[in-house]
């Protein structure tokens, strides 16, 4: 008896897709759910790191540009005021600030600095938006995948005891095509949830890395204009 057992478990097809198909219709939506959760993280992820690529080669060419000893208004004249980089729009958000300072006798009005270190503040607060926009979307889902993968599988057992119970039979045939269907949910759960996880954190480090970056050239930038107002 155990033997036939064996050997009619042994024909149950245990592949991803029959296991999908064989699966409730709830638990089909939770596995669905997960794995368009899983693929949009991912394409989160690549894109992050396109763009955290990107903003710190933009950076390190700013500043060999910033630094080159070339004088500020010319720099600006080359960059305009809606440059293409990060690094740049915030420096022209300051100099804008600053020819703005400027009466037209050429004396400066009252409370320039504070301004241009507002209107840098501004500027950063705004790429680091853009930076960590859809962030939010791996935490999330580093959070509640595990638990919405965890409600399929209650689901699927749930479902798998009740047949077991309507077919009054618990060989193996009959009750390892439902648990396995069960924890397949909790598995699409963990394969969403941990990649998420992982590269919130990577990204989040990332792009705290960068805005740091930014707030420090605002500094160095500030002290700069700051000695051109007491001299």
């Amino acid at each position: 008896m155990e033997q036939e057992a064996l050997a009619l478990a042994g024909e149950v097809d245990f592949s991803f897709w029959a296991l999908f198909f064989r699966a409730t219709l709830i638990v089909k939506l939770v596995m669905i759910g997960l794995i368009v959760a899983s693929f949009y993280s991912w394409a989160i992820i690549v894109t992050k790191f396109i763009q955290f690529r990107k903003a710190r080669a933009e950076a390190r060419a700013f500043d060999e540009a910033f630094w080159s000893g070339e004088p500020l208004d010319e720099l600006f004249e080359q960059i305009g005021p809606n440059p293409d980089g990060a690094s740049e729009r915030v420096f022209a958000a300051g100099m804008l600030e600053w020819h703005r300072s400027h009466r037209a006798d050429g004396g400066l009005i009252a409370g320039a600095t504070s301004r241009i270190d507002r209107s840098m503040d501004v500027a950063i607060a705004k790429e680091g938006e853009k930076l960590n926009s859809r962030l939010g979307f791996l935490a999330t889902t580093a959070a509640t995948a595990p638990f919405v993968g965890l409600f399929g599988t209650v689901f699927g057992i749930m479902n798998a005891f009740i047949e077991i119970a309507a077919q009054q039979n618990t060989t193996l045939a009959v009750v390892a095509p439902g648990i396995a269907e069960a924890l397949l949910a909790t598995g699409l759960g963990l394969l969403a949830a941990i990649p998420a996880l992982v590269f919130y954190n990577k990204l989040t480090t990332d792009s705290d890395a960068i805005i740091a970056g930014w707030e420090s050239f605002a500094d160095e930038f500030a002290t700069i204009l700051s000695r051109q107002l007491d001299g």
